[in-house]
Order: C-alpha cells, then sequence, then structure tokens
C-alpha cells in the first residue's frame, strides 16, 4: 500500500475502558464526549477473541497521538483498566497473538518505523497500551503451530 504520510511510528494503545467494552460505545465516547466525529482514535482495534478490525485507512490520520497524528499508525487492544480503573495488561492470548502478527505487519509495510508505547512519546502521562512495548516485543515468543 502506498502511504502519502510519513509514518514514522507505529503506536500500541489500550482503549482503557473494560474488557466487556463494545466498540460501538468507544466510537460513540469519540464523537459524543471527544468530539472527534467519525474519526477514531486508531486504525487498528483488537478484540478479546483476537480480531482485528480496521477502522481506518492508514492513509487517514487517527486521534491516536496529540501531535503525532501525522507521523503514527495506531493499533489499540481491547481492556488496559482493571475493576477499579487502574491500568493493568490485560490483553488476553488472542490478542497478544493478534498484536504481534499486526506489528510485523506494519513494520514490514513501514520498515523505517519504530514501534512504540503511546506513553514512550513525551509529554504523555497516562500509562497507555499498560505494559513495555519493546520489551514485550523483544521477549515475546508467537505460537507458531
Amino acid at each position: 500500500m502506498n502511504n502519502p504520510r510519513n509514518i514514522k511510528y507505529i503506536v500500541v494503545h489500550c482503549t482503557a475502558t473494560p474488557t466487556n467494552t463494545t466498540l460501538e460505545s468507544i466510537k460513540r465516547f469519540w464523537k459524543e464526549n471527544r468530539g472527534w466525529g467519525d474519526t477514531p482514535g486508531y486504525h487498528y482495534f483488537i478484540q478479546r477473541d483476537g480480531t482485528v478490525v480496521q477502522l481506518l485507512d492508514e492513509k487517514k490520520n487517527s486521534y491516536g497521538v496529540y501531535k503525532h497524528n501525522s507521523e503514527c499508525i495506531s493499533i489499540a487492544y481491547l481492556g488496559g483498566i482493571d475493576k477499579e480503573g487502574k491500568a493493568l495488561d490485560n490483553r488476553s492470548d488472542a490478542q497478544k497473538h493478534a498484536m504481534f502478527d499486526k506489528i510485523v505487519e506494519l513494520t514490514e509495510r513501514y520498515p523505517k518505523a519504530e514501534v512504540l508505547g503511546h506513553r514512550d512519546f513525551a509529554g504523555v502521562k497516562k500509562a497507555c497500551p499498560c505494559f513495555d512495548v519493546k520489551t514485550w516485543l523483544k521477549n515475546y515468543e508467537p505460537d507458531l503451530k
């Protein structure tokens, strides 16, 4: 895919919602509370069962990382908080597998892009995606069945 944007980052996010939240309710929040219209926060959304849903064409900017949206492709998994609303890496095995595969696919398409977590950007004061992306990628062993 030829992308007119200069993609410098592949960014991993969590939705910072309970794991039973629906994609429709997240989209409604973006539209009604954030005022983003129909533009989503991420290009890709990973459901609990590992299904990856494309929310936005990669040629378009999402609302993933303030001041960096023009140079990012954003991926988010459903979850990221516990019952009290505290940051927690609660990805299912299916989400981890799907996330790894999507990151591999995107790094092949954008070989110069750096893979980061949302929290790795300067000035970001949130735990998102609630795990260290670089450490996880270095240590993750995909199930090659």
